[in-house]
């Protein structure tokens, strides 16, 4: 197919397509996203009644559910689903540095962890923002995405760690944990997990989806391809740095078909609208607790 050249690190979005789509992430990788998505919302629901146990929706929203029971059961069995999705991942990584070596998964323009090019951007991207600089130029991670990920990693420690003793506190206490560390359990578990919501529902979502070149939804990642414009524009240290080592050709692919595209607006329509929804609920929550 012909193609339309676009700049390099061109900062206005373009509307133009070139024909050409590029695979950013895998079958699987879009399914784990989904399912940690909607697994996540599934525990921020059925637990902020909770936390919010004096406000008419919490009581609404647990009737939702069929009662407090039936809350719990979805909040364990969500949270069973989030363990999974992140021991599969944490596998992958595995069997990724024994394969690539340890250096090659932890450093380098492919690697989640974040490194000092990223401050760098960071402050650049600052700068950008109040108009002293020109906008940095990002390779396949961006220093917001890198932080993403590694809140989860926090996340799922504490969070999920905080869980599985309220959840099975026989079993902990059978090993001598004294009772003082199950409410600080609780503590930990209900506010780390307000922060998380928070976070997630706001700043991850805005940078996903809100933002003026993506609004209203940035579907990458439940298409799993992005048009070729785009690579160029948002992440050009990538693509120059794929078309240099002859491997932009390989991750070429078919454009998302329309069908795709309806199940990804729908899918990720559907997590965006539960998301906002939550932020309601909380905001409304914390309203009736400071002006009650």
């Amino acid at each position: 197919m012909a193609s339309t050249s676009v700049p390099i690190g061109s900062t206005a979005h373009s509307t133009v397509e070139s024909g050409r789509f590029y695979r950013r992430f895998k079958p699987y990788q879009r399914l784990m996203h989904a399912i940690l998505m909607f697994t996540f919302i599934g525990c921020s629901l059925s637990g902020l009644p909770l936390l919010f146990p004096y406000t008419g929706w919490a009581e609404g929203l647990v009737r939702l559910f069929g009662g407090f029971e039936g809350a719990a059961l979805v909040h364990r069995v969500c949270a069973t689903l989030m363990c999974v999705v992140f021991a599969l991942h944490v596998l992958e990584v595995v069997i990724r540095i024994a394969r690539d070596g340890l250096l090659n998964v932890l450093w380098g323009p492919n690697s989640m962890v974040p490194q000092p090019v990223d401050i760098v951007q960071m402050f650049r991207h600052v700068k950008w923002f109040v108009g002293k600089g020109e906008r940095p130029q990002f390779d396949r991670y961006t220093y917001w995405e890198k932080f993403d990920y590694m809140a989860v990693f926090w996340g799922m420690f504490i969070i999920g760690g905080s869980g599985l003793l309220l959840w099975f506190p026989e079993y902990w206490s059978s090993w001598g944990l004294p009772g003082w560390a199950f409410n600080i359990a609780t503590l930990v578990h209900g506010h780390e997990a307000l922060l998380a919501i928070g976070f997630i529902f706001t700043i991850h979502f805005f940078n996903g989806h809100l933002r003026p070149e993506k609004f209203p939804m940035d579907k990458v990642v439940f298409t799993g391809s992005l048009p070729e414009h785009e690579l160029k524009e948002e992440r050009p240290l990538e693509y120059a740095r794929l078309v240099r080592e002859g491997r932009l050709q390989a991750l070429e692919t078919e454009a998302p078909t329309p069908t795709t595209n309806t199940v990804s607006t729908v899918v990720g329509g559907l997590g965006l609208a539960l998301g906002i929804l939550t932020m309601v609920l909380i905001f409304a929550g914390l309203a009736s607790h400071l002006f009650d």
